[in-house]
C-alpha cells in the first residue's frame, strides 16, 4: 500500500487538535483540560487495579475511612484528590511507588 503524502501533510497533529479544541499550552483552558485528563488518568488507573483485585469501591472506601462515593469520584477524575490520599488508595490497592531522581 503506498502513502498519499499530499493527503497525509493535510493531516491535523495530536497537538494541533489540541490547540484548537483547548487552547495552546500555558493557556488557563489548556491548563484546566491537562489537569483534568490527569485526574482521569490516575482514577482510571486506580479503577483497573480495584478491579483486578475484584475489590467493590466500597471496600475501598472501607479501608480508606471514606465514603463510597468519594472513592467514585476519584475513579471518574472528579474528586479533588490530595497527593497522600492518592498514595493511601494506591497502598490498598498494592500499587508501590518508587521515586527516582534525575539530576537537572
Amino acid at each position: 500500500m503506498k502513502i498519499n503524502e499530499t493527503k497525509l501533510a493535510q493531516l491535523s497533529t495530536t497537538n494541533q487538535m489540541l490547540d484548537s479544541k483547548y487552547g495552546a499550552h500555558g493557556t488557563d483552558s489548556r491548563s484546566e483540560f491537562d489537569e483534568q485528563s490527569l485526574a482521569w488518568f490516575y482514577g482510571n488507573m486506580l479503577k483497573e487495579r480495584r478491579k483486578e483485585l475484584k475489590m467493590t469501591q466500597r471496600e475501598v472506601a472501607e479501608k480508606l475511612g471514606r465514603e463510597q462515593s468519594y472513592i467514585a469520584r476519584v475513579e471518574r477524575g472528579k474528586a479533588d484528590i490530595q497527593l497522600s490520599s492518592f498514595f493511601r488508595i494506591s497502598g490498598i490497592l498494592g500499587i508501590q511507588f518508587v521515586p527516582t531522581y534525575v539530576q537537572v
